[in-house]
């Protein structure tokens, strides 16, 4: 089957939103509140995604595997006032019957190579702590840990997220 990267537009945002509630339902198991996973919608981020293509917030890839979308990354300029100078992955998602098919990492190889074509010298992503899987994959791939932590909350469960840093001009 072919493979292959391409920009999402508007018409793509509904497929895309549905991946990610369908991989956070799987990735998130035991981590998030599973009242929070049964309840979450497959439309919860078309308005966000919505936004971000229409105003070019972020670069929004998708891969796809003849005509199925089966994953997405979401990746640009900084929202850290403290890194403005630094690229960001927002996120990456794998719809889960194509988990560990190599997909992600094809994803993250372009987003990272973009950045540092668009004169990134630096970019970071946040993981949640108790997400091991995610970890080290970003680990196999350069990232490093820097100990920046961000708490929040869903449905009452204390969670928190760890920034993974990676230096592009080591890629």
């Amino acid at each position: 089957m072919r493979t292959q990267i391409k920009d999402a537009t508007v018409k793509d945002i509904e497929s895309i939103s549905n991946i990610y509630a369908l991989s956070w339902k799987v990735a998130y198991k035991g981590i998030i509140p599973k009242k929070y996973l049964d309840e979450l919608k497959s439309d919860f981020w078309v308005e966000t995604f919505q936004n971000w293509i229409n105003n070019k917030t972020f670069n929004v890839k998708q891969i796809c595997e003849g005509n199925i979308t089966v994953g997405c990354i979401i990746y640009g300029k900084s929202r850290d006032e403290k890194l403005s100078k630094w690229g960001e992955i927002v996120s990456i998602y794998i719809h889960p019957k194509y988990f560990r098919k190599g997909y992600g990492q094809k994803l993250l190889d372009i987003a990272l190579m973009d950045m540092k074509k668009s004169g990134y010298d630096n970019s970071y992503l946040w993981v949640l702590k108790e997400n091991k899987d995610a970890q080290l994959f970003y680990e196999k791939n350069g990232f490093k840990c820097n100990q920046d932590e961000y708490n929040f909350e869903i449905m009452g469960k204390k969670l928190i997220d760890t920034r993974y840093v990676i230096d592009l001009n080591s890629l």
